[in-house]
């Protein structure tokens, strides 16, 4: 590698000599021997009037290729020189060295050095060209159009394609209405031109990679803006397309990894290609950066896309590739938000409607069993102030709706104690009879008294009685310490349900929800039944 650095130098050294100034670098064209090769002079001020384009060979001597230079004498060199280019019709290694155009000022001289190999095998480690695909998709092989004849070149007419895959005889078809995995290989194209009766061919290599089908997400084709972040699946297959308009052939596109150069070689894993198309607008190029497998790696690389023109200021891209997100981990992440919500939402639902649930459920589901009690409840009404307590006909309207319209079996001091007994033993045997004990505000007292609610108290204690305490809106009001001492030690032993007066008189309204949630289920659930299909007005008769 030494001695072909002190050669280059020496050359251009030599060169300057000759020509009086310093040439450009010289763009790399290769060759292999015995093929055609078309040398494109990228001076974009070359016009067809006066001015004149001289093409110079540096080879084994200096030579001017077109003053005084006649047709045959050309066919005779095996060259054509034709406006902006020159070409070597069969190249061999006389035609080995550095060519030089320019419009006759040593200064805007565009180089060119030429490579002629022997041998193919050496030729196509060079000049390998790839191509990816995707199974199950229509997939079309493109014959590179490097270094061929300008369409307009006088007297050479261009042939069809050939395409040949290595290890198969026979010719094969560049175009795949759907790729399959065993159609990837190594393919050589062959253009042929026929100028003067001879026929003069261009071979190029295409390595074809079948990949999975891209919509699985494994393949990304992308392309960059200024400081892009990429985010792509480690072990996938990335290719990131870098594209510029150039002015002349000597501009260059190329990738850079931090400040080292990408190869080229697509025995890599991370390399590069660069296609060229030509239109009206200039010289179209497309680096595109491949990463065969992302690795952990490639992650933590900076990536630079240079375009440098020997017209305009070097300008550049960079890039960095981020690992995606997990589809599992994002999968995961919406299934514990979808499960959240779904709590949240159905723990706001229950706070809401439990009661309606409960009651619901009871209603239909529910078939209560034998527990030894006689009664449902107990009704038994308290001494409260005339303002605050419900009169004769609301307890008469409560004691209906529970036992006829919900089907409640109900003990009531005035119908269900038998006389005879004393007062508190009577009331005792009541409780412990009834599953519940539900106490209502009376103004005034028809029951036994307040006297006996010490003595329920501790019953209830002992006995893990359910207690139901009926209010008023103006017993909610009252204030602390307002009702005796007895009642607010039931109060707070029990469940409250407050009466709204003549609101809460419909059998539907919140008050009856409420009473009917805090008591057990009817023991006979039958009758509930049957008494449910009644139609009670929501108003008292």
């Amino acid at each position: 590698m030494m001695k072909v650095k002190i050669l280059i130098a020496l050359l251009l050294l030599h060169l300057t000599f000759l020509t009086g100034v310093c040439p450009r670098r010289p763009r790399e064209i290769d060759v292999k021997t015995g093929e055609m090769v078309a040398l494109h002079c990228p001076d974009t001020r070359y016009n067809h009037g006066d001015t004149k384009l001289f093409w110079t060979s540096y080879t084994t001597k200096k030579m001017d290729l077109t003053s005084n230079m006649s047709s045959a004498e050309q066919i005779q060199m095996g060259i054509l020189v034709h406006r902006t280019s020159l070409v070597i019709l069969n190249a061999s290694v006389n035609h080995e060295g550095n060519y030089s155009c320019s419009l006759g000022n040593a200064s805007s001289q565009f180089w060119f050095r030429l490579t002629v190999y022997t041998t193919e095998r050496e030729y196509e480690e060079r000049n390998m060209y790839s191509e990816t695909c995707y199974t199950q998709e229509s997939c079309k092989l493109n014959c590179p159009d490097v270094n061929i004849p300008a369409e307009n070149t006088p007297d050479i007419t261009s042939n069809s394609i050939i395409w040949h895959k290595e290890g198969e005889s026979l010719p094969k078809a560049s175009y795949f209405p759907k790729v399959e995995k065993n159609d990837q290989g190594v393919y050589t194209c062959i253009r042929s031109y026929l100028y003067h009766g001879q026929i003069y061919n261009m071979t190029f290599t295409v390595v074809l990679d079948v990949q999975p089908n891209k919509k699985s997400g494994e393949t990304a084709i992308l392309s960059p803006c200024e400081n892009d972040v990429f985010h792509v699946d480690l072990g996938s297959t990335v290719m990131i397309d870098c594209k510029a308009v150039m002015y002349s052939e000597f501009d260059e596109v190329f990738w850079l990894s931090g400040s080292s150069f990408v190869e080229t070689n697509n025995s890599f894993p991370v390399f590069y290609n660069n296609t060229w198309e030509y239109d009206t607008e200039g010289i179209k190029m497309t680096a595109s950066l491949v990463f065969k497998r992302v690795s952990e790696e490639d992650l933590s690389k900076n990536y630079t896309c240079k375009l440098e023109s020997v017209y305009e200021p070097a300008s550049f891209v960079t890039i960095t590739l981020a690992q995606k997100a997990s589809p599992f981990s994002v999968s995961l992440a919406l299934g514990i938000v979808g499960i959240v919500v779904v709590i949240a939402v159905t723990v706001a639902v229950y706070v809401k409607l439990k009661m309606d649930i409960a009651l619901f459920l009871r209603d239909t589901c529910y078939n209560s069993k034998s527990d030894g009690k006689s009664y449902d409840a107990f009704l038994m009404c308290y001494e409260s102030d005339t303002d605050i307590g419900l009169n004769e006909d609301d307890r008469k309207w409560l004691e209906s709706v529970l036992e006829e319209r919900f089907g409640y079996s109900l003990c009531l001091n005035d119908r269900d104690v038998l006389p005879g007994k004393a007062v508190a033993e009577a009331v005792l045997d009541c409780i412990e009879q009834s599953r519940a004990v539900v106490l209502v505000p009376a103004s005034p007292d028809p029951g036994p008294g307040s006297g006996l609610l010490s003595v329920i108290h501790a019953a209830l204690v002992e006995r893990q009685t359910r207690l139901v305490f009926i209010k008023t809106e103006t017993t909610e009001v009252s204030r602390s310490g307002s009702l005796p001492e007895n009642l607010q030690l039931l109060g707070e032993a029990g469940d409250c349900v407050t009466w709204k007066g003549i609101s809460s008189t419909p059998p539907s309204s919140s008050f009856w929800k409420q009473l009917r949630y805090y008591l057990p289920a009817p023991q006979h659930a039958q009758k509930q039944r049957l008494l449910s299909q009644t139609t009670y007005q929501d108003d008292k008769c």
